[in-house]
């Protein structure tokens, strides 16, 4: 996968308590997740970034399917979508094709997205229609119970695969760079600044993008593998994460356990989806016939 070099962002004074003003606070709290899940961290980012880039709440559309990350549009005071398992890409989909004024951004967990709305994210990858998909990667169905998800890595435990995971893992990256995805990025529930502008870049790309978090589910995976509570593996996550800029002058014996973070590929010449459809209405419209 080619690397590229992280833009750095103009600084952006903002209030140290933007994202209260965000919550819905007499709706849906206090929220369902553990203590020290880094679903909190990307929520806080997530809001950062669209503070930042000076959106207006009512453009922004915030859609996401079942699961622990999937309940962050609910929680925020944006246009939100809480759809079915797997299905909050389609339901963007429609979103973006009616209202392509709007931002679209997708809030989803490794087993909605990957296992029963793989499809789905293949095909909008392969679209290149102009949505932000934040991936929450915490290697487990989190909400129902520890079972095993397609990034479960081989030989981990989840409640499922006591005996330890014989499949191996889905690379969420790579697979949306092969499916057509124009702008990917990976970072972790550690890194909360680089997260923030990591988001920032994807929600202004033209195109499909994909921002991996790398994020710890202490209470399953954690657990079941013995790997700590949430300060351990945010710690983990801190050790093993390089820059994928720094990681292109390294030999592949150095970086093969390490998690690759930044800006992983970005493709400006591909067309937009919507840009397609509205130039193909347009020449029908020309002709004097409708879409």
């Amino acid at each position: 996968m080619t690397a590229t070099t992280i833009k750095e962002s103009p600084p952006v004074r903002q209030e140290s308590d933007i994202v209260l003003k965000y919550l819905r606070p007499h709706k849906k709290f206090p929220n369902l997740w553990c203590p020290g899940c880094g679903n909190g961290i990307v929520m806080n980012a997530l809001v950062r970034a669209i503070d930042k880039l000076g959106l207006d709440r009512d453009n922004v559309a915030l859609v996401s399917g079942i699961g622990c990350s999937s309940r962050m549009p609910v929680y925020l005071d944006f246009q939100a979508l809480h759809t079915t398992h797997g299905r909050a890409l389609a339901f963007a989909t429609g979103i973006k094709f009616s209202r392509p004024d709007l931002k679209v951004i997708v809030v989803t967990g490794d087993g909605d997205c990957l296992s029963i709305g793989g499809n789905h994210l293949i095909h909008a990858c392969r679209r290149n229609i102009d949505i932000t998909t934040i991936l929450i990667n915490n290697y487990i169905y989190g909400m129902t119970g520890g079972q095993t998800s397609p990034t479960t890595p081989q030989h981990s435990n989840a409640t499922t695969i006591p005996y330890g995971n014989p499949e191996k893992q889905f690379e969420a990256c790579d697979l949306a760079k092969g499916a057509g995805a124009t702008f990917i990025a990976r970072t972790t529930a550690y890194h909360a600044t680089q997260m923030e502008r990591l988001i920032m870049e994807a929600v202004e790309h033209r195109g499909f993008s994909l921002v991996e978090v790398i994020s710890n589910c202490h209470t399953y995976y954690g657990r079941l593998n013995r790997l700590g509570q949430a300060t351990a593996l945010l710690r983990m996550f801190q050790e093993k994460a390089t820059n994928a800029g720094k990681a292109q002058s390294m030999v592949d014996e150095e970086t093969k356990d390490m998690l690759l973070t930044g800006v992983l590929h970005r493709d400006e010449t591909k067309s937009e989806m919507c840009d397609e459809y509205q130039g193909l209405i347009d020449a029908l419209a020309a002709k004097g016939k409708k879409a």
